[in-house]
């Protein structure tokens, strides 16, 4: 039984997530179950989210569980056993209006899980995605014409 340790990771900062992985495996060394459940979205037209914003989404929702899963599976790999799971939405299987960033990301994440799912059956590693429905999140209220005020976290 190991004692808890609270790491703090801002999934959307891909350049710390490396060194993260690496302090958990130096503490624990290993994990044996990943879930990736962590994600922002936005609420807006297509035309008023900026580029900038679509990128941030896509960097929490995309590249941070990926970024994150490709540096803890060599560890996986090379104990043949692991865990990976992928709490998405069901936005990641269709789109609704107002929320495009954050469909292409979730479909980005499925396509990308459902791809490592089939490359880890050889080395007996399960990965899994799970898509709920709507749910129930932190929400900041936005001041009129601020989008990128609006992020749900």
């Amino acid at each position: 039984t190991y004692a808890p340790k609270l790491i703090l990771l801002d999934i959307s900062d891909i350049n710390c997530i490396r060194d993260v992985a690496k302090e958990i495996l130096n503490c624990y060394g290993c994990v044996d179950i990943l879930i990736n459940n962590a994600s922002m979205k936005v609420k807006g037209a297509v035309q008023s989210i900026s580029l900038e914003l679509d990128k941030k989404i896509m960097d929490a929702n995309y590249f941070g569980p990926i970024t994150l899963t490709k540096a803890i599976l060599p560890n996986m790999i090379s104990r043949r056993t692991g865990q990976i799971v992928l709490i998405n939405n069901i936005q990641g299987k269709i789109g609704i209006p107002f929320r495009a960033a954050y469909a292409a990301s979730k479909h980005a994440a499925v396509g990308f899980f459902d791809c490592l799912r089939a490359e880890m059956e050889e080395f007996d590693i399960s990965v899994s995605t799970v898509n709920p429905t709507f749910i129930c999140s932190y929400h900041r209220q936005p001041e009129p014409g601020n989008w990128e005020a609006s992020i749900w976290k």
